[in-house]
């Protein structure tokens, strides 16, 4: 039986008293406050999309609370309209993120984050040679109400009614964080002749984007751990190389919040040194597999280890699903699958040439199988 319009307002106003009836009594207990979205709307994940001339704006709610010493600030449920967010001045905007984006001065915040410091201890835990650039950055801050000091040059704190700022930016670079990578990865694009060399009118070679994926399996087999690589060449111009070595790890490393397959598919400075390398015939950079990432139409990766097996998959090296557990397998193994960027390589893969230089490869390393088919 359809719902009426009028008892579905009643079951939504009595929601809204109810969940502040609910707020009077966790406060009177003394409990932590929950954030109350107006309307008696529900805080969700999920998205809604509101049809085209909507007239309905949207907006965004916070609250919260952080505790300092022995005492708990809370901040109230407050609303920014995105039509307010969004016309701020982009020169303003910008100058305050380019502050605050400098490593030092926001390391300095995050040093006094938790206790009061002084200048001579901040120099000691930031491991400054010098105070001279220390309080150029100290002077910056303190102008900007972002750090105050007690008198007669006493310890530096962050001022109460701006730690909520800083922590609300924190949590969308935290949401954010991962698109320096792909900004990475689109200057790889840009600078594709620093990574493959020269290229001919048509493009560059993408033979060497497979050799360097074919160059990590070899260093698996140098480690002990890897005794078969196979090349499989597809009708769609893409190309697979599988090994049978350990497999790349897939558990979450601290210093990326991401599994250590995606860092190393998308961090070019994380993994790897740069002596082993792949380099390409009069190239500066040496071809990483994410390089490789950055450089092919489409991507995906497939590691089998710990009895599972993984997979994830790229475009321009950007991850297009998480990290999917899809089955599992007595193998341990790594298998990438990649279409180099049409616009940047000329032509297909070419197998005569392929199957000449993996039997080079075979000669080079004996203990080592190389099929291509």
């Amino acid at each position: 039986m359809p719902v009426n319009q009028d008892y579905r307002n009643e079951l939504n106003a009595l929601k809204s008293r109810v969940e502040a009836l609910e707020q009077l009594v966790r406060k009177a207990a003394g409990a932590e406050e929950k954030p109350v979205i107006p309307g008696g709307t529900e805080r969700t994940v999920e998205e809604t999309v509101l049809p085209s001339g909507s007239a309905e704006a949207c907006a965004i709610y916070f609250s919260g609370y952080y505790r300092s010493g022995d005492q708990t600030v809370r901040c109230q449920p407050q609303e920014r309209r995105s039509d307010e967010l969004l016309g701020l001045s982009g020169g303003k905007a910008a100058k305050v993120l380019a502050a605050l984006g400098h490593k030092q001065r926001l390391d300095l915040l995050l040093e006094v984050w938790n206790e009061p410091l002084t200048g001579a201890e901040l120099v000691e835990r930031l491991n400054m040679g010098t105070t001279g650039q220390l309080y150029h950055h100290l002077k910056a801050l303190t102008g900007a109400d972002l750090l105050q000091q007690e008198e007669r040059g006493g310890r530096y704190t962050i001022p109460a009614h701006r730690r909520f700022p800083i922590l609300l930016l924190m949590a969308a670079i935290a949401d954010l964080i991962d698109t320096s990578d792909y900004i990475d990865m689109a200057e790889v694009r840009n600078e594709a002749h620093s990574y493959l060399g020269a290229a001919t009118k048509d493009g560059f070679d993408l033979h060497q984007l497979l050799w360097a994926v074919v160059s990590n399996s070899i260093l698996e087999h140098e480690g002990g751990y890897c005794s078969e690589i196979g090349i499989y060449l597809h009708d769609d111009g893409s190309i697979t190389v599988a090994d049978n070595g350990r497999g790349i790890p897939t558990w979450l490393l601290p210093q990326t919040g991401q599994p250590a397959v995606q860092s190393v598919m998308t961090r070019l400075d994380l993994f790897g040194d740069p002596k082993q390398s792949f380099f390409a015939p009069g190239a500066e950079k040496g071809i990483s597999i994410a390089v490789v990432n950055a450089l092919s139409d489409l991507l995906s990766v497939e590691n089998r280890r710990d009895g599972e097996i993984y997979r994830q998959e790229y475009r321009h090296g950007i991850p297009q699903t998480g990290l999917m557990t899809v089955g599992a397998t007595k193998e341990t193994g790594t298998s990438v699958t990649f279409k180099p960027e049409q616009e940047l390589f000329a032509g297909r893969f070419d197998k005569s040439g392929i199957v000449m230089r993996a039997n080079e490869l075979a000669e080079a390393y004996p203990g080592i199988r190389i099929r291509v088919q």
